[in-house]
């Protein structure tokens, strides 16, 4: 996440690092706090499980037969989905029945697993209401463990590979970022938490570990700190605002109306504006730690830049960054919602009535405020970094501790006409020869020394 930089910082002035502890370390510590309110400790169980068991099998034969003719179905009416019909054996590796060959109907239907001999699959024990000694089996899907596994293992691999001591953290910020949202997130909104202040707070404690963790403690790194906590506290009004102005309820999804039928306490709408706080923060992150990095390198490479030039040259870098990272943010969450946009080609409605229904809306508001919080991201992180990166400077460019290095002296400036008579005279050992018609009359030329 962001940009990665294997030669430290420079280190910042004192008075500059104590600013920013005492900038950073009470935000930290207003988020522990708030966290520790919100924290559901008072979350329900989850209530036993009425879902008929699971079990593992391995598929050791297939049988597929011709499917019966379909009962006659009136003019008009969907007629019965086509096969496939037969019998698969199967045998159950774990349950009362391990060991066992169980014969099970050849999956059918819209999103049926399609099985061969070999496939590990997971089966379904369906017990018979009126005699519950009897039971059955059906294939319910694939397993899908242990290619998982291999795809996490490979996933992690490469990250070490390629980013070595700095990948192992991004992974340990990785694993600590799940670790806030299965612990604090989720429960606390499904306890009745408010899903946006539960977000912001979640967002806040997931960036403070996650970056300081992956970049180290160091000026640089707050900075980024705190333009990501600004940015997010924007992105939240600017959703609050927005969400507001366009009258979204948080019921756009199937997925939504379906967890407000099984918790009817949960605000669909403070869910909306969490999804949008916690959506951003992936990519604020890259923006805020990218520009505070190019603000210290550009300091590190011309150490006379004045604070206005930082600002113009990194905010130069930031316009291209934002230019492919609003395509990104777009892209992304059109590809999360394709199913419901390939509607727009089976509705018979106008485009302007499915552009501001609920479900379509609720995603153009998403991405909307989602790239206004990642544009202020830019101006905000810079500024702080150009006025980090150039405090403490004295008149002659260095820091009050001396840390920042002095400019290297430049070198003794050459008159141009003198470097062409040297290109153009004779050789050692060669009769001398008129100077090439292409050269400038160094009499007459107007360029700059070098």
């Amino acid at each position: 996440m962001g940009a990665d930089h294997t030669r430290p910082a420079p280190s910042a002035p004192p008075g500059v690092r104590r600013i920013l502890v005492a900038t950073v370390v009470p935000l930290f510590v207003a988020t522990l706090i708030a966290a520790l309110a919100l924290w559901p400790w008072d979350a329900p169980e989850a209530a036993p499980g009425t879902d008929p068991p699971r079990h593992h099998g391995t598929v050791t034969r297939v049988v597929t037969e011709p499917c019966p003719p379909a009962p006659e179905v009136p003019e008009g009416a969907p007629g019965a989905a086509a096969g496939p019909c037969g019998t698969v054996t199967v045998r159950v590796d774990d349950g009362p029945d391990a060991g066992q060959q169980v014969e099970t109907p050849v999956p059918a239907g819209p999103g049926a697993p399609k099985v061969a001999v070999g496939d590990e699959i997971v089966l379904v024990q369906l017990t018979d209401p009126a005699d519950p000694s009897v039971s059955t089996y059906n294939i319910a899907e694939h397993q899908r463990g242990e290619p998982l596994l291999w795809l996490v293992a490979l996933f992690a691999a490469a990250i070490v590979a390629f980013g070595r001591w700095r990948g192992l953290a991004a992974l340990a910020g990785l694993a600590a970022s799940f670790a806030i949202l299965l612990t604090f997130v989720l429960p606390g909104i499904s306890a009745g938490r408010s899903p946006l202040l539960v977000a912001v707070v979640g967002a806040a404690l997931i960036m403070f570990v996650v970056l300081y963790l992956t970049h180290g403690v160091t000026a640089q790194t707050s900075v980024a700190v705190l333009g990501t906590l600004g940015s997010l506290v924007l992105t939240g009004l600017l959703g609050t605002i927005a969400t507001a102005a366009t009258h979204l309820t948080g019921f756009g999804t199937e997925d939504a109306t379906t967890l407000s039928m099984f918790q009817a306490d949960v605000d669909l709408h403070g869910l909306l504006l969490a999804g949008i706080i916690i959506g951003s923060l992936g990519v604020l992150d890259d923006v805020t730690v990218t520009q505070a990095a190019t603000v210290s390198e550009l300091a590190h490479a011309n150490p006379g830049l004045s604070r206005a030039q930082l600002y113009r040259a990194a905010t130069r870098v930031g316009r291209a960054h934002i230019a492919s990272t609003v395509n990104t943010i777009v892209l992304a969450y059109a590809g999360a919602s394709l199913p419901v946009l390939l509607l727009l080609t089976a509705d018979s409605r106008a485009v302007t009535q499915i552009l501001t229904s609920e479900f379509l809306a609720q995603e153009i508001v998403r991405s909307a405020v989602a790239t206004l919080g990642l544009i202020a991201a830019v101006p905000l992180t810079t500024g702080l970094a150009a006025l980090v990166t150039t405090a403490g400077r004295r008149a002659g460019g260095s820091a009050d501790d001396g840390a920042s290095p002095t400019p290297p002296a430049p070198r003794p400036a050459a008159d141009r006409s003198e470097a062409l008579e040297a290109l153009s005279g004779p050789r050692a050992g060669n009769a001398p020869s008129a100077a090439p018609s292409g050269w400038p009359d160094r009499d007459g030329s107007t360029d700059t020394a070098w």
